[in-house]
């Protein structure tokens, strides 16, 4: 009763290219979403020091502390 064009996964040549082909449109959209995502979150707030190094989120980190201390 197995039809004999079926493949290991249990798919016809038509369905498996159709499976393909939306799968690999997936992958790129969702690629093409992280990497401007990363672009965005490179933008906002670098990840690799500039040449003062870190020193400028010092103004960050005080503001964090009393900002927390008033909670």
């Amino acid at each position: 009763m197995a039809s004999t064009d079926l493949s290991t996964s249990g798919l016809t040549e038509t369905e498996a290219k159709e499976f393909h082909g939306l799968f690999v449109t997936g992958f790129i959209g969702f690629t093409l979403v992280a990497v401007v995502a990363h672009i965005l979150v490179w933008s906002w707030r670098p990840w690799l020091p500039s040449v003062k190094g870190y020193a400028m989120l010092d103004g960050l980190v005080h503001s964090a502390t009393a900002l927390s201390q008033l909670v």
